[in-house]
């Protein structure tokens, strides 16, 4: 008996045929994506393509089925292809270990699937996704879960409404003196290494700040002094960046945070007479103790350790861990900015360096305040935001959005529903109309054809008032390319703005009527 029989009786021979020749996209291959994939396989889906940046960590295994012990450290796209084709072989699945982002990702790419699925954990990718599913004019399921919540609905331009409609909530904030004079929870920790030091060592410090660190109370005398006192602090810190890649660089850093700062702080006796004082660390004092580190204890053999991830780890080797990320870190910031002198590195949950030093610093700072430190599986749940994932909430949400993909390539659009659970209670919604206020979804959508190697900004313009949109303002990313009084980048070429082909611009004309620009190199 062939395998779509069921599936034929069940919805039908003309929809199994159309399910059969739908090329899907579905971006994302962890705890929603195993689901969905398996599903998709299952459920007569012949021509998927799966896309996943990251690779197969020992804390997955518990909700993401497609993948085992031996598959540690591969890519998630790769092995979730293989898994999945032990149940159909004959499905044809293209996997790619990439970031969606990726400029080779264009609209056009997009354009070339009848259906897209989300199966995100970041907010970032799922924007953008959102807005290259409206640039191309492409159906896209969008999901989500969170502990025993989930949710999941349909995306369609002009008739639903898009990820952007409505704001998502913003990141919990936290008093500026809390966090970087007087902790009191391993949080506090955390986000002080997370969005003080690794921005202040590796990217631009203030702007993290903006996220995590309230400053409504700035006006008060405490807060004040210690804005003061911190910015002498950063100056001094990054005097000494300029050392960076050579001898002795962690230990001159290790010895200004945790040692010379905690001095000063020390310093300051009104602020502890009620809490306890925090106790400066050296690093020479650390590593030349015996006892808590095996001999020729390095980063590779703590990544070799299956207790790495779980355990907290001893002092030294919590230096040991700070000093070597410290030193990848930099070195991997000195190759970037040779071409990019702006270049940041981005703290990312799956990044295993910078969560290592993330880890080692929150666990020292917590050690100086005598505060409860934590295991490298416990910092990543905290400094990503992580609500502990539920496998049954997972399979839950696949299903309901393979139910979507049903609906949306059988042309019922009007039938499908915002889902949204938890488990024992679910709620089906009417999908909403665009938020007619969208600073996305309202906007139109248009691509240009433009030499982007060659053609300058001023080209840009002439092309833009060829269709009829004149005395326009031009920005990127939050970033002003050009308006009627700023026109210094008027004669440089978009490819040294780094406007390349995929890269969308908003152009606003004399109306104030917005267009969201898709540039396409020819």
């Amino acid at each position: 008996m062939p395998r779509e029989s069921h599936l034929e009786t069940t919805i039908g021979k003309s929809l199994v045929n159309t399910i059969a020749e739908a090329k899907v996209l579905m971006v994302g291959a962890g705890g929603i994506g195993c689901e969905l994939l398996k599903n998709l396989v299952m459920s007569g889906f012949k021509n998927i393509e799966v896309i996943d940046l990251d690779t197969i960590d020992l804390s997955n295994l518990n909700r993401q089925f497609l993948f085992q012990k031996q598959h540690i450290k591969k890519s998630k796209a790769h092995i979730a292809k293989a898994s999945a084709l032990a149940f159909n072989p004959n499905v044809n699945i293209v996997s790619r270990h990439q970031n969606i982002k990726e400029q080779e990702f264009s609209v056009d790419w997009f354009k070339g699937f009848d259906l897209v699925m989300n199966a995100l954990d970041n907010l970032d990718a799922r924007r953008h996704v959102n807005k290259m599913c409206l640039a191309a004019n492409v159906p896209l399921i969008e999901s989500g879960t969170a502990g025993y919540l989930g949710q999941v609905t349909v995306i369609q331009k002009d008739e639903t409404e898009c990820f952007d409609c409505q704001p998502k909530e913003t990141p919990k904030t936290f008093p500026v003196c809390t966090i970087r004079s007087t902790p009191s929870t391993s949080i506090h920790c955390i986000v002080w290494a997370k969005s003080y030091l690794f921005g202040l060592l590796f990217g631009n410090a203030e702007d993290d700040d903006d996220e995590v660190l309230s400053k409504e109370n700035s006006n008060d005398d405490e807060t004040a002094k210690e804005l003061a006192a911190l910015a002498a602090e950063s100056q001094a810190l990054k005097e000494i960046l300029a050392s960076a890649n050579t001898d002795g660089f962690a230990q001159r850093v290790f010895d200004k945070v945790f040692y010379t700062d905690i001095q000063r702080l020390r310093s300051m006796e009104d602020m502890w007479k009620s809490r306890r004082a925090p106790t400066p660390l050296k690093y020479d004092e650390i590593m030349n103790e015996t006892g808590d580190l095996p001999s020729a204890m390095d980063a590779a053999s703590l990544e070799s350790s299956t207790l790495k991830d779980q355990r907290v780890w001893t002092l030294r080797e919590t230096v040991q861990v700070f000093s070597d990320s410290l030193e990848k870190l930099t070195a991997r910031l000195k190759e970037l900015r040779e071409s990019d002198p702006e270049a940041t590195v981005q703290f990312d949950k799956d990044d295993s360096e910078t969560l290592d030093f993330v880890t080692a610093t929150a666990n020292l700072r917590a050690h100086v305040y005598g505060i409860e430190e934590k295991s490298r599986f416990q910092v990543k749940a905290m400094a990503g935001n992580i609500i502990p994932a539920i496998a049954t909430t997972n399979a839950i949400i696949a299903g309901m959005m393979v139910m979507l993909a049903f609906k949306i390539l059988n042309k019922r659009l009007a039938d499908c529903k915002t889902v949204m659970i938890p488990i024992v209670d679910a709620q089906h919604d009417a999908i909403s109309k665009p938020n007619p206020k969208c600073y996305i979804c309202r906007n139109s959508y248009i691509a240009l054809k433009i030499d982007t190697e060659k053609s300058t900004v001023q080209d840009l313009i002439n092309l833009l008032e060829e269709n009829s949109l004149s005395d326009v303002e031009i920005q990127e990313g939050g970033r002003v390319i050009y308006d009627p009084d700023f026109d210094d980048n008027a004669e440089k070429t978009l490819a040294s703005l780094q406007l390349t082909d995929g890269k969308f611009v908003d152009v606003v004309n004399e109306d104030d009527r917005k267009i969201i620009v898709c540039l396409k190199h020819v």
